[in-house]
């Protein structure tokens, strides 16, 4: 059974009462994007939030949707909106039958849906894009405008209005974007994504997919930053294109493809390029940082003030960080199902934090040895830092796909064992560990002084944000959990494979929407 499949919980569902809904200004406590502004670093200031909601009987909850049967992207909060990949399992659009993935934009009051992008599978071979798999990149928002990666490997621009607002240009073509290949295009209707531009990875700079494409764009100035998700093919032996980009950057007025990396990460790729970027600033100056498939954590200059349209730039890279040195660097895919010796790679995203870069990293959770660490990188310094920048190590069990969460000198992250883990940010030293009994794919949410994670077990857990560990509670949901816990406006938004539950602290309980399916 392939890793992806063994993951595919199958729920028959109901349908979902449409109402298109009209977005307010931004509000400082969104969440537009994935993690913390820039430095990817999963912290809310957010009060008042849940201890303790039941689902069963509405306890908090302020609504819940269903989001298919293999839903893994974290949701985000702008303007009144929550956005959030799913899939087609049960049509919310009767028109749309089969298998879709789908980005959902949703009333942040009630839940309701104000419109979907709905794109079909690219086909030919599931490694390309897996059958049933939620749209699983979160979506990046700055005003009116929604950024994101779908499951056929475009960057997307759209109107975070819909089509409220009308079907604005320069890109029109939405009934044949959302019609599958040789059939006629649809046409286009009041729930439907309005696209204003759209970038094809796949034919613009020649990367090939695997398994989903999983990137949360990073929005700097008029720039967006984001990872190919270059990978090998249905082999797992192939990297059909060595020579594809590993990160790029658009502009993001137009979807111009202004500049890329050039450290030919490419052979070096032992499964997918997994990691985001994150950004940050030392000693005046902006750096993106970029954990690559080949287990290495690049530091660039960041771009400054759009030029003249001229030639791509290639990035200019500052330093460079080898997480795993006395691993294989040739012939990578010769140690395939080698679990004592393999290739790292990174599949969480770097995060920036007074200087220092924190990230996991460790053999391919399908694929490669049983050994992780997280890392703690100095950001200050320049050129191949490898012998120089490590800070301090920390071994983790098994495999780790988490992005650690830093707070109060403290790092959570959670590991493939099910265990997480808080240690010191400026030592490394352990402080506990606590064991949630199944696989954390998803990333710590720290808010409130509280730390809300989940695993591909069913029960969310909730611990006290400090040195000593204290369990607060643990809440028992409908499905496993993938994707990490979010906060904004005084609500907590929690999605398992199947539900998004928006959960506020109430002193009765929820009579609220339960948005079906």
């Amino acid at each position: 059974m392939t890793p992806c499949a063994r993951l595919v919980w199958r729920l028959v569902v109901v349908g979902i009462v449409w109402t298109c809904c009209h977005s307010r200004p931004a509000c400082a406590a969104d969440r537009p994007q994935w993690g913390e502004r820039h430095s990817r670093n999963m912290v809310s200031s957010e009060t008042g939030l849940p201890v303790f909601f039941d689902p069963a009987t509405g306890q908090n909850i302020q609504w819940s949707v269903s989001l298919g049967n293999n839903a893994y992207a974290s949701p985000v909060i702008a303007s009144g909106k929550v956005l959030v990949g799913a899939n087609n399992v049960v049509p919310r659009d009767p028109r749309h039958q089969g298998d879709r993935a789908v980005l959902l934009c949703l009333n942040e009051e009630d839940g309701r849906l104000c419109w979907q992008l709905v794109t079909p599978r690219i086909g030919g071979d599931d490694y390309l894009d897996w059958p049933e798999i939620g749209l699983c990149s979160p979506p990046t928002v700055e005003g009116n405008r929604v950024y994101v990666l779908t499951n056929r490997c475009e960057v997307v621009c759209l109107d975070l209005n819909g089509q409220a607002d009308g079907n604005d240009g320069p890109y029109k073509d939405e009934g044949r974007h959302m019609a599958p290949l040789n059939e006629p295009p649809m046409a286009v209707n009041a729930i439907d994504a309005d696209i204003i531009w759209a970038f094809d990875m796949r034919s613009e700079v020649g990367m090939y997919p695997h398994d989903a494409a999983h990137a949360a764009i990073l929005l700097d100035g008029p720039y967006l930053y984001l990872n190919t998700c270059n990978g090998v093919d249905n082999t797992h032996k192939v990297i059909r294109r060595p020579d594809a980009p590993s990160l790029i950057v658009l502009d993001k007025e137009t979807g111009r493809l202004v500049a890329q990396d050039g450290e030919h990460i490419g052979p070096r790729i032992f499964h997918s390029t997994w990691s985001s970027p994150a950004l940050g600033e030392v000693n005046g100056r902006r750096l993106i940082f970029f954990g690559g498939g080949d287990g290495v954590c690049y530091a660039f200059k960041a771009l400054g003030p759009p030029a003249e349209l001229g030639p791509v730039q290639t990035l200019e890279r500052v330093w460079r960080f080898d997480c795993d040195p006395t691993a294989p660097k040739e012939d990578v895919h010769r140690y395939l199902r080698n679990l004592r010796e393999s290739p790292s790679n990174i599949k969480s995203m770097p995060v920036f934090y007074r200087d220092r870069v924190y990230v996991t990293v460790g053999g391919d959770i399908w694929w490669g040895k049983k050994e992780a660490w997280l890392k703690c990188i100095d950001a200050t310094q320049t050129g191949d830092i490898t012998d120089s920048g490590e800070i301090w190590s920390y071994p983790v069990e098994l495999h780790c796909c988490s992005t650690p969460a830093i707070a109060n000198g403290l790092v959570f992250v959670g590991d493939c064992r099910g265990i997480m883990h808080c240690v010191d940010a400026e030592t490394g030293q352990p402080y506990w560990t606590h064991k949630l009994g199944k696989e954390i794919w998803g990333s710590a949410l720290v808010a409130d002084g509280k730390v809300y994670v989940g695993s591909l077990g069913r029960d969310l857990c909730i611990l006290a944000a400090e040195r000593e560990k204290r369990v607060l509670a643990s809440v028992r949901l409908n499905a496993p959990m993938a994707s990490t816990p979010v906060a904004a406006n005084g609500v907590l938004y929690v999605a398992t494979l199947e539900r998004l539950y928006a959960i506020r602290e109430t002193s009765a309980q929820s009579t609220t929407n339960t948005n079906e399916p």
